[in-house]
């Protein structure tokens, strides 16, 4: 018997940390995506970005798993610190897009989503439970190049703008009907306890794990200050 509660112990310690490099891999492939497209000449306009509170990235998500109240994407969001949103880029909570709008057809390549949050109030809406994209928060699609210096009233003023590599091609995406949500799961593997998005990203309870820092520091070298 002692044995075989010995055996379950080990067990159960290999799945918990498989589990937890896991969702590691995914946040230093959250920072290898934003790295990447931060490379690419006609990327996230830096006026844009700079005003900026935070940036969400989803990675690889594929076609298949499209489903119906399904995940369909998994990555993580970082914000600027200090309380009016001024300070370096913190500590990433991880997150999970839910629900896309039907109207928005996967290519049959991965598809990566870069999301910023532009105000406060976006910001709020997304530490507490799940957002419905275009209804609990406003969201419009990210504008690029000339189109940043022309930006309608309504990219102006949207809470979240969104924002898809697919095929090499960067652009501005709708997801409205989508649903964001803090991944608590996620975040408690990575920090190893039970922790809400608003203690990491907010409340600073957290540090960057080793795992968050190509994420961190390409964002600090892209945009280290808010405008």
């Amino acid at each position: 018997m002692k044995k075989i509660s010995i055996l379950l112990a080990v067990v159960f310690a290999c799945v918990t940390l498989q589990a937890q490099e896991h969702e590691m891999e995914r946040l230093r492939t959250s920072g290898s995506v934003l790295r990447e497209i931060l490379n690419i000449p006609d990327n996230l306009p830096k006026t844009v970005l700079d005003k900026a509170h935070c940036v969400i990235v989803l990675p690889s998500v594929k076609k298949g798993a499209i489903g119906i109240g399904g995940s369909v994407g998994r990555g993580a969001m970082t914000c600027r610190t200090g309380k009016d949103f001024t300070g370096p880029w913190g500590a990433p909570a991880m997150y999970a897009l839910e629900s896309i709008s039907v109207g928005f057809q996967l290519g049959g390549e991965a598809t990566d989503f870069v999301l910023l949050v532009m105000n406060g109030h976006g910001v709020d809406a997304l530490l507490g439970s799940k957002v419905k994209l275009g209804g609990d928060a406003s969201a419009a699609a990210g504008p690029k190049g000339r189109e940043a210096q022309a930006a309608t009233d309504v990219t102006l003023r949207a809470e979240i703008l969104t924002y898809s590599r697919a095929r090499g091609l960067f652009a501005g995406v709708s997801l409205d009907g989508s649903t964001l949500r803090p991944d608590g799961s996620a975040n408690q593997k990575v920090y190893g306890r039970e922790i809400s998005a608003r203690e990491i990203v907010r409340e600073d309870k957290v540090k960057t794990p080793e795992a968050g820092r190509l994420l961190v520091s390409a964002l600090e070298r892209a945009s280290p200050r808010r405008k």
